[in-house]
């Protein structure tokens, strides 16, 4: 059974991410004043934080099994570096294919400084709202595993969520690392493994 306090957290969550996302459409003339305050109230008692996203293929293995597996995603209203964080595991919008989506680690952000290991490459800073995102499968080289070694830095924007927990089997799931102090209310409050059993592919 989910604390007092838990839910006062969450509660917290919800309405910082409603407002953010509620404002972020107001400022671009997507809603009006009426219509702003609809949406607050919408995002509160309606929305979740998280959604449920099947990631295939050996990318991300260990982290997500070989075959792929079933996340937890939190929904992140505006990619910046008071939201994700360097160690992330993040959901971002395939440079080469905007209908698609990667599930890669976050490597770095704006202003970090990028040194090939190849020696003919130039280092260079990343530039503001720009991020580096890595595969965590470590054999594979960079076309296989379609990270920024091979399509370069990506808009902080293109990032959509933080991957919170990951179901590799029916038996083999869990947190993923980075993301439990920050998302442990979320975690609580919306975790709902025998959903993610039944919208499993592997």
């Amino acid at each position: 059974m989910v604390s007092l306090s838990t839910w006062c957290k969450y509660l917290v969550h919800k309405i910082e991410y409603s407002f953010t996302l509620s404002w972020k459409s107001y400022k671009r003339g997507q809603i009006n004043d009426r219509e702003l305050q609809d949406a607050l109230w919408k995002n509160v008692f309606q929305e979740k934080l998280t959604y449920l996203h099947w990631s295939k293929g050996e990318a991300m293995a260990p982290t997500i099994g070989e075959q792929g597996g079933t996340l937890l995603v939190r929904k992140i209203p505006s990619a910046d570096p008071n939201r994700v964080f360097v160690g992330d595991v993040v959901v971002v919008k395939d440079p080469d294919n905007s209908d698609n989506y990667l599930v890669r680690r976050l490597a770095a952000t704006e202003g970090y400084e990028m040194v090939s290991k190849d020696e003919k490459d130039e280092p260079f800073v990343l530039e503001k709202d720009q991020c580096w995102v890595l595969a965590d499968n470590e054999k594979l080289k960079p076309k296989e595993a379609k990270d920024s070694r091979l399509f370069g830095p990506v808009p902080m924007t293109g990032i959509v969520g933080r991957v919170i927990y990951c179901l590799r089997t029916a038996i083999d799931h869990g947190p993923v690392h980075n993301s439990m102090r920050k998302d442990s209310p979320v975690l609580e409050v919306e975790l709902d493994v025998d959903d993610m059993v039944k919208n499993h592919k592997a």
